[in-house]
């Protein structure tokens, strides 16, 4: 009985069904909503209807989790990734916030890691819609730099604004947040502490790192991923059929629509 519900299960991530697709667009849906309800809330005091809104998302993020790594063929490997110990992190902060001292919250944030860093959603994505095979990079370089920036803001309105009764709003934290990873630095708003020195040095290092990406991925020319089975070539033209470094043909994922 449970080989077959594992088997139903993997069938649901990783299949080509119909309905293994549409639950995985369905699994990104969530995790826009529960994201956006993160970001909505972040700067709101706790209170027993957003915990309770929370430890249900926390449920859903926890089954999600644990149906990963029950259906992975190597689970640690599958834990090494990314994005899966942000869902660690995601799920800790949920359960623990209530219990602890410090404002967890912020690492809420890190679920937007798992937006588009899933193997078989970006596969879905590269065979059904142009705009994404064309800009896959670009996406992605956006996604990454749009959660750091929340992350970044969420951590320090919770650990150093309010933490330390810091008259600033959650805007003064984003604003502070953007002038950082922009070197721009204005100086009206201010982290003084140790803690927050150091944080403010991590975001301007992996903040120019993440803008670098960015504009990389939208000014290089347009070029789409698939491994070449002969030579390893890892990009080509979105219209290629044959490979430019060796000529063998190429078998690109197309809808086959323009």
């Amino acid at each position: 009985m449970l080989t077959q519900l594992q088997s139903k299960i993997q069938t649901l991530y990783t299949g080509s069904e119909r309905i293994s697709v549409n639950f995985r667009y369905g699994l990104i849906l969530f995790d826009f909503a529960s994201i956006g309800f993160f970001l909505l809330t972040a700067p709101l005091p706790n209170s027993p209807v957003l915990i309770t809104i929370s430890l249900a998302l926390g449920v859903i993020i926890l089954l999600d989790t644990v149906c990963r790594l029950w259906i992975a063929d190597d689970r640690l490997d599958l834990l090494k990734k990314p994005y899966m110990l942000a869902d660690v992190l995601v799920i800790f902060s949920v359960f623990a916030n209530p219990f602890v001292a410090i404002d967890l919250r912020f690492l809420r944030i890190l679920r937007g890691l798992r937006l588009v860093h899933s193997y078989y959603l970006l596969g879905d994505l590269r065979r059904q819609s142009v705009f994404f095979r064309n800009n896959e990079d670009a996406i992605v370089a956006a996604n990454n730099l749009f959660i750091f920036i929340f992350f970044c803001t969420s951590a320090v309105y919770e650990l150093h604004f309010s933490a330390e009764d810091i008259p600033h709003t959650y805007l003064d934290a984003l604003y502070f947040t953007v002038a950082t990873l922009t070197t721009t630095g204005y100086g009206d708003v201010t982290l003084t502490t140790p803690s927050g020195k150091l944080l403010s040095i991590l975001m301007m290092g992996v903040g120019v790192a993440l803008f670098v990406q960015l504009g990389r991925a939208l000014f290089r020319p347009t070029k789409v991923k698939y491994k070449c089975t002969s030579c390893g070539l890892l990009r080509h033209d979105a219209d290629a059929i044959h490979c430019k470094h060796c000529g063998a043909t190429v078998a690109i994922e197309s809808s086959g629509k323009d």
